[in-house]
């Protein structure tokens, strides 16, 4: 079977993407990644319950790594918006 038109849906979604995330204006950056932190926790819980179903150890072996690797990307999301936020604060503010 061949897999080519997924390797076309992935290039294509990356080049649209790409378009996309390049005019959004700095002041959206905040919010929209407040939104994708939200995605990406949903991403986390999908392959864990990937992981729950898989049978081979290849296939376990890819939701694990898929599992760790949307949990980075929540870390990293949680504190870069923690940085942003913390950019816009007041003065003497540590609530952020």
């Amino acid at each position: 079977m061949q897999e080519w038109y997924l390797i076309a849906i992935l290039f294509l979604a990356t080049v649209v993407g790409t378009k996309l995330l390049r005019e959004i204006p700095s002041l959206l950056h905040t919010p929209l990644m407040s939104g994708m932190n939200a995605l990406s926790g949903i991403t986390v819980l999908g392959t864990v319950v990937v992981l729950g179903q898989a049978v081979s150890r290849g296939d376990k072996l890819l939701a694990a790594l898929a599992a760790v690797l949307a949990a980075i990307n929540v870390v990293g999301g949680f504190a870069v918006t923690r940085r942003m936020l913390r950019m816009f604060a007041e003065k003497g503010d540590d609530d952020v």
